[in-house]
């Protein structure tokens, strides 16, 4: 027989359940970045919405329940509807949710993001470059290359000569946990054509705000961990002691330094690995 001692009451069910709740409630915000572009907030992942004369451009939804509280948060700044949806990249922690935007959003992805993004079909693709004038704005999207995927493009909103660069870049960030499937070279080259743009303010898909600077300081990053990953390699060490060698004390103020640095250096001792650069 249990003891109704370690039986909880009907009210403290209530309470855990609420507790359970709140531990669970994502951390949202719809916050400007200049003029009338502004970033909302989903936890660690952000997208775009700028308010134009003609109607709002979305720039990624997240998930369907971001896209659903973006349109209600959106509604506090204009009575006019989304009427483009831009697709950074196809990966689903960015692109889910955009079926409620397709009856008044024209879409426009790259031209190698699949048939269907989580069930919605672009309108428009491009290949290298395309411009958007829409609403007394300026949408300059540029595909990045492969690296971080295939389908990759930055845009930037002028006249607030905002950037919105996904995954490729995040502000003082070290690159996620052990960059599984990325090929990095490609990254590298991804965070170059990011630099060859014109614009100010750089809004990330995770992290804080920044600016051009940032991108330099994150291709540097993962320029210095390569070659000092290559190095040890070459030596013919073993990755563990790589993993207690490579520091990257320059870095220690960066989020995620103490979880994800010797992530990073695995996931590019694999890299250099199987793509046969260490003899």
């Amino acid at each position: 027989m249990i003891s109704s001692k370690f039986i909880p009451s009907a009210a403290a069910c209530m309470l855990i359940a609420v507790g359970a709740q709140a531990q669970d409630a994502p951390t949202r915000s719809l916050t400007n970045v200049a003029g009338d572009v502004y970033r909302f907030q989903n936890n660690a992942h952000y997208g775009l919405a700028v308010v134009t004369d003609e109607g709002v451009v979305v720039m990624d939804t997240i998930n369907a329940d971001v896209t659903a509280w973006l349109e209600a948060e959106l509604k506090t700044l204009t009575d006019r509807p989304v009427t483009h949806l831009i697709y950074s990249h196809s990966h689903g922690d960015h692109a889910s949710g955009g079926a409620s935007l397709v009856d008044t959003a024209t879409v426009i992805a790259h031209a190698n993001a699949p048939k269907a993004i989580d069930g919605v079909e672009p309108d428009i693709r491009f290949s290298q470059a395309m411009q958007l004038e829409h609403g007394g704005k300026t949408f300059e999207l540029t595909y990045l290359g492969p690296g971080h995927g295939t389908d990759l493009i930055a845009v930037v909103v002028r006249p607030e000569n905002v950037a919105f660069v996904v995954d490729a870049v995040s502000t003082k960030r070290l690159p996620y946990q052990d960059m599984t499937g990325a090929d990095i070279d490609g990254i590298i080259d991804q965070i170059s054509a990011v630099e060859a743009l014109d614009f100010e303010a750089l809004a990330p898909g995770h992290s804080t705000l920044g600016t051009k600077a940032d991108a330099t300081d994150a291709r540097i990053y993962l320029e210095r961990l390569r070659a000092e990953v290559l190095e040890g390699l070459a030596a013919g060490q073993k990755v563990d002691a790589l993993v207690a060698s490579i520091t990257m004390d320059d870095y220690k103020d960066w989020a995620a330094y103490e979880q994800w640095r010797a992530l990073n250096i695995q996931g590019m001792a694999r890299f250099l690995q199987e793509t046969g650069q260490v003899n």
